[in-house]
């Protein structure tokens, strides 16, 4: 049986790479960090599914202590290694710039210092990221592509990029870097710009939110789904040598077409809700991100299976399903609400 070890599993990329992993019969170990209260609601289903048999089993670990990722490396022997843990929020990075680097520098390289030191065999997966890019010009971005990072998240992804391909170099180390684009899910945090569109569709279409608000409408990212994404992952750690991947779809939109498109499922008008701030436009904004996935369809034959229409619609059901909750918990006092523009 194979074993994986998956960080930040608790995340969206987590749950679903982990579901994918379980259901290839993986027997899969996930970190998660302590904490006064549990934060495993993502994976829940999987416990329950897998958790009894031993084939879904979490530890408590920190990226930021590497003796304890070594121990835990030790100690199940896995035959893979997924690093997704990160502070992933980029607006988020510019408040807490020191620990968003000190995660997504460390736990890299502690991890990749452990598979030096104790078995070079166990292969290894870099989440690295389109936010390295900068978007800087409208460009079609591909493996080559320069690196202008513009967040303190995208310079610590740099340098996890980085050092993962000269510890390939140097070590003789099966240690790949996905750059994945942007790829979302009825999974995605709730704070995300896509999420937080759904999430309010779902409400003002049930009455319970009056408006919206939201940044640089004009920002186009390329965005897919996180389930066809983590299959790209999968694949590159069974391709015959490492490599470095984007993983995109090839096309671009802007954030104004994600809230119409969401607002046209429920038959409403966008404009008549959304409205803009400059509190929710981030230093040194990235403007525009497009993907080139032709390396990773021709030598892993991977391909998204999800367009941007499926993807927004899956969203928005996810997520009227979750106002139709919430409007019940409030009418029986159960519930008040805390989102902007309660109605």
């Amino acid at each position: 049986m194979s074993i994986a070890l998956v960080t930040g599993i608790t995340g969206q990329d987590g749950y679903y790479l982990s579901k994918l992993l379980l259901e290839k019969g993986y027997e899969v170990h996930g970190t998660v960090r302590r904490s006064s209260t549990f934060n495993t609601s993502r994976i829940e289903n999987l416990i329950s599914d897998y958790g009894q048999s031993g084939k879904l089993n979490l530890h408590y670990s920190d990226l930021l202590d590497s003796s304890s990722l070594n121990s835990l490396i030790n100690t199940i022997n896995p035959y893979e290694v997924y690093n997704l843990a990160a502070q992933s929020h980029v607006a988020v990075s510019f408040e807490n710039p020191v620990y968003t680097t000190q995660v997504g520098t460390l736990g890299s390289i502690s991890i990749l210092e452990s598979i030096r030191h104790n078995d070079k065999k166990i292969k290894f997966y870099q989440a690295s990221s389109s936010e390295m890019y900068g978007g800087a010009e409208e460009i079609t971005l591909n493996e080559s592509s320069k690196f202008e990072p513009k967040s303190p998240y995208a310079a610590s992804k740099v340098f996890a990029h980085d050092i993962t391909k000269i510890y390939r170099d140097s070590y003789d180390i099966f240690a790949v870097n996905g750059i994945l684009f942007n790829h979302e899910s009825p999974m995605r945090g709730e704070t995300f710009v896509t999420r937080k569109i759904t999430r309010a569709v779902g409400r003002i279409s049930l009455g319970l939110q009056e408006k919206l608000t939201l940044g640089n409408l004009d920002a186009s990212r390329d965005w897919g789904f996180a389930g066809d994404y983590v299959e790209a992952m999968w694949m590159m750690l069974q391709h015959d040598t490492p490599s470095d991947w984007v993983v995109a779809t090839g096309e671009t939109h802007t954030v104004q077409e994600f809230a119409k498109i969401a607002f046209d499922i429920v038959g409403l008008n966008w404009e008549d809700y959304v409205t803009t701030s400059d509190k929710y436009h981030r230093p040194n904004e990235v403007k525009y991100l497009l993907g080139d996935p032709t390396k990773v369809k021709s030598e892993l034959n991977w391909k998204p299976n999800t367009t941007f229409e499926m993807l927004v619609q899956m969203m928005v059901d996810h997520d009227i399903n979750l106002a139709t909750r919430e409007s019940v918990l409030i009418k029986e006092n159960l519930m008040k609400p805390t989102w902007e523009y309660p109605k």
